[in-house]
This record gives C-alpha cells, sequence and structure tokens, in this order.
C-alpha cells in the first residue's frame, strides 16, 4: 500500500503543529496533496480507471475547500502551506 501509519505520521509530523496533529488544516491539505500526487500518476497508466477519477476530482475539491479556508481566516497560515507544499507558482 503506497500510504501507510509510518507515511502518515511523517506528513502529520512534518506540516502538522505536532505529531499527532491529525485535524489541522495545514496537516490535512499535506495529507491530500499526497494522496493527489499518488493518484495522478496512476491516472496517467490507468487512463479508463473513471471511478479513480472521480475520487481524485472530489478530493482535489476537499482541498481547495480546506485552502479557502485558511486563505479566508489566516493568510500567513495559507502563504506558508502554499511555499511548503509547492501548490501555487
Amino acid at each position: 500500500m503506497y500510504l501507510d501509519q509510518a507515511k502518515k505520521q511523517e506528513i502529520f509530523t512534518e506540516y502538522g503543529k505536532s505529531a499527532t496533529d491529525t485535524g489541522s488544516a495545514e496537516s490535512q491539505i499535506a495529507l491530500f496533496t499526497y494522496r493527489i500526487k499518488h493518484l495522478t500518476e496512476h491516472l496517467k497508466q490507468n487512463h479508463k480507471d473513471y471511478a479513480t477519477a472521480r475520487s481524485l476530482t472530489k478530493m482535489v475539491g476537499r482541498r481547495r475547500k480546506l485552502l479557502k479556508y485558511l486563505y479566508v481566516n489566516d493568510i500567513n497560515r495559507y502563504r506558508a502551506i502554499v511555499k511548503a507544499l509547492g501548490l501555487r507558482k
């Protein structure tokens, strides 16, 4: 499996406030970004996998909502996570 407990823990430690911080917007955005990158690579090879394409679209929407939440409520946190993950150019 591409995403095990150790990888999740590493993501939450790096982008969250602590190792057990799994609910902050930054840690959730980082987790969604990791999963989106994985599914994008999968769809490059399996372009007819429509169920995965739909779940990828939904995941991108969830990440966009979290980014919008950060943008509206705390612009500094938004800028930090976008810079750390390299989402905008």
